[in-house]
């Protein structure tokens, strides 16, 4: 039964900062026994001044923190799936790219977010994430071992990862086929905003797990920030019957732990065989 850790941060404008948050996390979850640390969408800069921004954004591989991030996960021996960061690309937008970090310490394997927030509130707040960042093209789903004793005398166990990022929740056709790569935890990093996030989040974490039969991690940027935004919190793990096993709440920032029973998906798909008993829809 693996455990795994989720941070919930208020990120702020200072990438060595949030940083060394990142790496305390790390530490503290080696020492509570997880295999994986889950950290929120934007943890390394939550910044909306794209021109102050802009002095910290470059390319995976120029980027120190990509290096240093590796060199964490290999120290920590931890699995590291950093919810997302600013990345430059080879045009003028950015990429929200999510990154999944080794204990080998080799080099992370990427998710770049599909679905761009461009959306006007009834708050006033108006947000055109495709202004900044460009859209992702593809699906990531990878294997993690995890190496301990299993109570049936085994030292490894496998799960499925899959990664998206915050906006992506809505669209359910991504999770299907998460789903049907047999995924067993999906991460859905996120800096919600409070409005959508009081009236959203906890809804629609649970269609997701429901509908992919499979643990949902959401870890979430909370609390006001330097930039001037606020954000809903409430970090997640959901298993996949819809069950919530932690909720971080809307206030502060931390770390928790879960253990994750991956017998239960099988139970689950067993149970309500729904991604089996899926047919196309006649048009």
């Amino acid at each position: 039964m693996p455990k795994i850790a989720v941070l919930q941060m208020t990120s702020g404008i200072d990438p060595w900062v949030n940083f060394e948050t990142i790496r305390d996390a790390a530490f503290s979850a080696q020492e509570g026994g997880a295999e994986i640390l889950f950290t929120p969408e934007m943890s390394l800069l939550l910044d909306r001044n794209r021109k102050r921004a802009a002095e910290h954004v470059m390319s995976e591989t120029e980027s120190r923190y990509v290096k240093m991030l590796s060199n964490l996960a290999e120290e920590t021996e931890l699995y590291i799936a950093l919810g997302s960061m600013p990345v430059a690309t080879d045009r003028k937008l950015w990429a929200n790219r999510s990154m999944l970090f080794w204990p080998s310490g080799e080099a992370p394997q990427t998710y770049d977010k599909i679905h761009m927030f461009d959306v006007d509130l009834v708050t006033g707040e108006s947000w055109r994430e495709s202004n900044a960042y460009l859209a992702g093209n593809r699906v990531f789903s990878e294997d993690i071992t995890v190496t301990r004793m299993t109570k049936d005398g085994d030292e490894d166990e496998i799960f499925r990862l899959g990664l998206t990022v915050c906006y992506d929740v809505r669209f359910p056709a991504l999770f299907e086929e998460l789903g049907r790569r047999k995924c067993d935890v999906i991460a859905i990093p996120a800096a919600f905003t409070v409005p959508t996030g009081r009236d959203h989040w906890h809804v629609m974490m649970r269609a997701r797990a429901i509908e992919s039969s499979a643990f949902v991690v959401a870890a979430a940027q909370v609390g006001e920030h330097e930039d001037g935004r606020k954000t809903y919190g409430h970090s997640l793990v959901i298993d996949p019957w819809g069950e919530v096993l932690l909720d971080m709440g809307g206030e502060e920032a931390g770390l928790a732990f879960v253990d994750i029973d991956l017998g239960r998906i099988a139970e689950v798909r067993a149970q309500l065989p729904s991604l089996a008993n899926k047919r196309e829809i006649p048009k």
